[in-house]
């Protein structure tokens, strides 16, 4: 089926454009609130991990049921999908902008913030198979680098504004979503794009463990730091969330209309793409947040220069994005992909090195460096990806990467926020003990320190050994950061192979005579099983 009206003359570079609006606020979004933590943080009075699971809670609910949304758009349609998912993230930006101060406001954040997640995970997948769908294969890879290298560059704008926003209110900063949305939903409306789809079943039982592994393995790593290790509820969380993504995909593989075709990962190319994209997500999204932080407890920065501070990471993004996608185009993913690890790697352990000196302009080509290897290897690993479904499956595919992505950061986040919380208690421990403090009290001292980020007061209030020691524990992230990344590049130099994809039958798959996807073991898998 189509998805809409025939589009005849209608421009793909238009459809484009409607479509970078569309997932722009969901790529503003995991910045501009980072921005903007140590304001909700000391006007909400939040937690540290509090105010990390208004960031988390985003990342989670977008992790949960990505696969959910991609799926929608393959039977549904593709621009019903956008439409509605942006609609449902617009609503939930206003609320989450009329968090009430007081007892509720922490729920309330959260709540939203989920809702919002979900509005992102109906309308990405939806968008990304319409781009996909329009270019050709051999025009994709700079068309996907146009859509992730203006999202990105629209996402550089999040920091900025956001700070700017901040200064004002920080509520302002999930109001700037509601003018996106209406420019989105305008061009969609003009462009009205068309792509194909197929009506089938829905597999709620798919969802439901998908979504409840996904949130109670994440939820363990988060409460780590309330409850500690030492507590038997982390490991039971963690395993019990593992067991269940276990599960869902032991019954995916023999459900008839199954919410993901596991056997996709049968490709290697797909299998190595996403287990590439899975591990780099650790680090892509908690940057903002740690940096952003730094940037305002560590170096006393304001809200719009920590945005500024952002910036220079995606001027390196941006640019080395579009090279990406024309390398991915001429010679395949692998060249990039690895090359863009490495360079990632090596740029955020400069940058780790140079963190403690809390001068800035000592950091600013490292901060590039780290910026430009995530843009080389992103959009061509996700594109290479995508590539190995079939027409019909591209919602579908797109979901697959975009879970294991906000899965990921929503582990790297958890997993990372408790690195850091943890140095930095251990630091400040240290320092009081030092400055004659007994280690009982200066260790609850700390531990009153390190969950409110260096204090409730305002950043130049924040004392300079706190802020030393801070930086001290931001290094030692970016330094895990660094190996994460190092680990990437070893992944794809091994486990990817060299050179182009051939480019498939663009003619979908024909229909099962029991129905669409009656029946999985008969729908001929994407692309060639050596991944090639």
């Amino acid at each position: 089926m189509s998805d809409g009206a025939g589009s005849g003359g209608r421009s793909r570079n238009l459809v484009l454009a409607a479509m970078i609006f569309a997932v722009a606020m969901t790529f503003i979004d995991q910045t501009i609130v980072s921005i903007a933590v140590p304001q909700i943080q000391r006007e909400l009075g939040l937690s540290s991990t509090g105010v990390q699971w208004a960031v988390n809670a985003y990342l989670l609910s977008l992790a949960a049921l990505f696969a959910f949304g991609g799926r929608l758009a393959d039977t549904v349609g593709h621009r019903k999908m956008v439409v509605l998912g942006v609609v449902v993230f617009a609503v939930a930006s206003a609320m989450c902008g009329l968090t009430p101060k007081g007892s509720v406001a922490e729920a309330w954040i959260v709540l939203f913030r989920v809702v919002q997640g979900a509005g992102g995970a109906i309308m990405f997948p939806a968008a990304l198979g319409i781009v996909v769908q329009t270019f050709a294969l051999r025009e994709r890879g700079r068309a996907l680098a146009v859509f992730f290298g203006i999202a990105g560059g629209l996402t550089a704008i999040g920091p900025i504004l956001g700070g700017y926003l901040t200064e004002w209110t920080w509520r302002a900063i999930f109001w700037v979503n509601i003018p996106v949305a209406v420019i989105a939903l305008v061009l969609i409306w003009i462009a009205k794009p068309v792509t194909e789809h197929r009506p089938a079943p829905m597999d709620y039982r798919g969802l439901v463990l998908i979504a409840g592994g996904v949130a109670l393995s994440v939820f363990g790593f988060q409460q780590s730091q309330i409850w500690g290790w030492h507590n038997p509820g982390i490991g039971l969380c963690i395993a019990g969330g593992l067991a269940l993504l276990v599960i869902f995909y032991l019954v995916e593989k023999r459900t008839p209309s199954p919410l993901i075709q596991v056997d996709i990962f049968r490709i290697r190319a797909f299998r190595v793409e996403n287990l590439v994209l899975g591990i780099a997500m650790l680090v892509f999204v908690p940057v903002f947040f740690f940096a952003s932080e730094y940037a305002q407890i560590a170096l006393g920065k304001s809200a719009s220069q920590a945005g500024l501070y952002l910036l220079y990471f995606f001027l390196g993004f941006v640019v080395a994005s579009q090279l990406g996608g024309r390398m991915l185009d001429q010679g395949g993913a692998k060249r990039p992909v690895v090359l863009g690890c490495a360079l990632s790697a090596v740029g955020f352990a400069l940058w780790a090195g140079k963190v403690t000196q809390l001068n800035f302009s000592n950091q600013v080509w490292y901060v590039v460096l780290a910026g430009a290897g995530m843009g080389f290897m992103l959009s061509p690993a996700s594109t290479d990806a995508v590539n190995r479904a079939s027409r019909l499956s591209y919602g579908e595919a797109t979901g697959i990467t975009q879970t294991v992505r906000n899965y990921s950061a929503s582990l790297g986040l958890a997993i990372l926020g408790t690195v850091s919380v943890s140095q930095f208690h251990s630091r400040i421990t240290s320092s009081l003990v030092a400055q004659g403090m007994s280690h009982s009290q200066a260790a609850a001292e700390a531990a009153g320190i390190s969950q409110s980020q260096g204090g409730t007061g305002s950043a130049a209030s924040i004392p300079g050994f706190i802020r030393l020691d801070f930086a001290y524990a931001t290094r030692t992230v970016f330094y895990s950061m660094a190996g994460i990344m190092a680990l990437a590049a070893l992944v794809a130099l091994f486990g990817l192979q060299a050179g182009r994809q051939e480019d498939p039958a663009e003619e979908p798959a024909p229909v099962p005579a029991g129905g669409p996807r009656a029946d999985a073991e008969q729908r001929p898998l994407p692309g060639d099983p050596d991944g090639r």
